[in-house]
């Protein structure tokens, strides 16, 4: 849930609300008593390795997909036709 504060407080307390942000805290900011922003954790970006444990992890899941029902839904979502 996030934290309501004004913008005087973001202003005045701007180390520690990013602190807070870092840590995981969302902040809505107001003005006059109106939300007119959002602050949160930026989310991180695409990962590029995956580790050797994680694979394993993955593949002892054991998850299975349906082959013929994976193809109905790409052939209902991506006209096959050129």
């Amino acid at each position: 849930m996030a934290r309501t504060i004004p913008q005087r407080e973001l202003r005045n307390e701007n180390a520690k609300v990013i602190d807070a942000v870092a840590a995981g805290e969302t902040f809505l900011i107001t003005r006059n008593g109106e939300p007119v922003a959002e602050l949160r954790p930026a989310r991180a970006g695409r990962r590029t390795f995956i580790s050797r444990e994680e694979i394993t992890a993955l593949a002892a899941a054991g998850v299975r997909i349906d082959r013929q029902r994976f193809r109905a839904d790409l052939d209902q979502a991506i006209d096959q036709g050129l």
